[in-house]
């Protein structure tokens, strides 16, 4: 298995019923880490992108709450997109992965659940940079 692959999409609990349904996400249980610290995304004009960004730890699981929007994982040698659409699921992305959130659809907001306070120094901004640091950690 790759790096990119332990980036995957996890089904979350989905509770039926006829007033609205309910989902849930447990730190550890539904996602593979303790929740530290919660943001989101919104209001983002069409054709902008957010992040464009790698973190050397930080692990995150994002989730499309209202709208849609695309998520690119690269891990320093492939790079993979993924459309989120619904509250549901969400898309685990571990440590060494640069991402990049782009495609918000009109009223999108992207929900990110992360494995640690913030830490400007667990942030990589240079794209080369990145790669170089990711070859070292993951070489093939």
């Amino acid at each position: 298995m790759s790096h990119l692959d332990k980036s995957r999409l996890i089904d979350l609990p989905k509770y039926h019923d006829p007033r609205g349904n309910l989902s849930v996400i447990e730190s550890g249980q539904h996602v593979p880490f303790d929740i530290k610290r919660v943001y989101y995304l919104y209001d983002v004009p069409g054709g902008s992108s957010r992040a464009g960004h790698g973190h050397l730890e930080l692990q995150q699981f994002f989730i499309a709450m209202s709208g849609s929007f695309d998520v690119i994982v690269d891990d320093g040698y492939n790079r993979k997109r993924v459309h989120l659409n619904r509250s549901y699921y969400g898309l685990y992305v571990p440590g060494m992965m640069w991402r990049e959130v782009e495609n918000f659809s009109s009223g999108g907001v992207c929900l990110v659940l992360a494995s640690t306070h913030y830490d400007p120094s667990d942030y990589y901004f240079d794209y080369d940079e990145f790669v170089q640091a990711a070859h070292k950690h993951h070489p093939t």
